[in-house]
């Protein structure tokens, strides 16, 4: 899918492009979501998109596409996804058997912490379902960890798009180069929400 196609889908459909298009990259890893999600942001200020409908549209996407990859990954093992990836649907997907064994290694390193985290990693963002699935891990934790894993990422590139405004596509480039530093800043965003709703409970 090129730049121009996912650029026109969320100009034409608005927050139902926005859902759709993250919902397709968490399955399909080759579609950037560092682009729609930079782009939503510039839309906020030329359309009636707003930031927060942004945020939620791009979250409910990645919610569809994380469960839909949790349940392949309750349907299948490592191995049988590794010899499909390897054949001609890896080619289509762009992915390679060993993308499947680092994404489930990943998972069994650090459990609900790469669920959390690993949303903001390229290519892990999408696999680290499947290994989530294939453990059995609990289904009501994977959805609460994906959900604030994504809504913070989601929250920080589309501010990022809407305060950069016409230079959007050149702050896209920045983001390839930031990526670090904005993954750091994505988990200390997090590790202070988890602070502040752990604190509230034992109050």
């Amino acid at each position: 899918m090129s730049e121009t196609t996912i650029t026109e889908l969320i100009n034409q459909y608005g927050y139902l492009g926005i859902a759709f298009l993250i919902a397709f990259e968490n399955i399909f890893p080759p579609i950037p979501s560092e682009l729609v999600l930079v782009f939503t942001g510039y839309l906020t200020l030329t359309s009636k998109l707003t930031i927060f409908g942004a945020i939620i549209a791009a979250t409910i996407g990645a919610f569809i596409g994380a469960v839909a990859l949790y349940g392949v990954g309750r349907l299948l093992s490592v191995t049988q996804l590794e010899k499909l990836v390897s054949g001609r649907l890896g080619k289509i997907l762009g992915l390679k058997a060993s993308d499947i064994e680092k994404a489930s290694r990943y998972f069994n390193q650090h459990g609900a912490a790469a669920i959390l985290i690993g949303r903001c990693i390229p290519v892990v963002r999408s696999l680290i379902s499947i290994p989530a699935g294939m453990t059995g891990y609990p289904f009501h934790r994977f959805s609460g960890l994906t959900i604030l894993g994504t809504f913070v990422w989601n929250t920080v590139l589309i501010l990022i798009g809407h305060f950069a405004g016409r230079v959007w596509s050149q702050m896209l480039a920045m983001v390839d180069q930031w990526l670090i530093v904005i993954l750091v800043v994505v988990i200390v965003i997090v590790a202070c929400l988890l602070y502040v709703k752990f604190k509230n409970k034992r109050n």
